[in-house]
């Protein structure tokens, strides 16, 4: 499918994945709107614009969509990218934690998911893609809050293609493996390093999902480093 025209929303804009999504739609020709909490400076060009959004809240998600639609007729594609996560265990888990990781991770796909979907079954076309982690496929010590948010996005999409695919819209669900991101700032333990995923070619793996012909659906996106850890000594 040709991407150049394409009115695409991203939110967690600012950087990673994001960011590199963003930057390689700008070039297939996409109008690209950015959400986020935090603009970049290096993310410049005449076809992108940046809204403040706080995913968390459903008024600044309702404000920042409604910007969207006051300046174009529809929107083509959408992807709930905002995302953190803290780990631990469970029992030292603060709540201020977990309400975080729920709002954003759960709350802010589904509230942007909400403001697209009568337009995109107007205008009987659409693209969502909701990034989950391969955290949403298997439980992991000390990741589980984590993990049930993440399982929660696997089960919305699943359940939200099966629900829209008759109106001509696509619901792809991403699992990226461990990525080189700023995602790990919450825990030290672990520092991000080359052996990782590369978001730019996470974000390519995307765009080339969202070229693929109308009737070519790639409903779950499984992606991992091949040696996380590096190569076997």
């Amino acid at each position: 499918m040709e991407l150049a025209g394409k009115i695409a929303v991203i939110t967690g804009v600012s950087k990673g994945i994001g960011f590199e999504l963003a930057s390689q739609l700008l070039e297939k020709g996409c109008k690209v709107y950015g959400l986020g909490r935090n603009s970049n400076p290096a993310l410049v060009h005449s076809s992108f614009q940046f809204i403040e959004t706080d995913v968390k809240q459903v008024a600044s998600v309702k404000k920042a969509f409604a910007q969207i639609y006051g300046q174009q007729e529809e929107i083509h594609i959408l992807v709930n990218n905002a995302g953190l996560g803290y780990f631990g265990y469970l029992e030292n888990m603060s709540d201020e934690q977990w309400d975080e990781m729920t709002q954003t991770n759960l709350n802010g796909m589904f509230y942007c998911c909400r403001e697209v979907l009568p337009g995109m079954k107007k205008q009987k076309y659409g693209h969502i893609i909701n990034i989950a982690s391969t955290a949403a496929l298997e439980g992991m010590p000390q990741v589980s809050a984590y993990c049930a948010t993440k399982w929660a996005v696997k089960g919305l999409s699943e359940s939200l293609f099966r629900e829209v695919r008759d109106f001509k819209i696509k619901v792809t669900c991403v699992y990226p493996g461990s990525t080189k991101t700023d995602f790990f700032r919450n825990s030290p333990g672990i520092q991000p390093h080359d052996y990782m995923l590369m978001p730019s070619d996470l974000a390519l793996a995307m765009v080339q999902a969202l070229e693929m012909p109308d009737n070519f659906h790639t409903v779950n996106l499984e992606i991992r480093p091949l040696q996380p850890k590096g190569p076997t000594k």
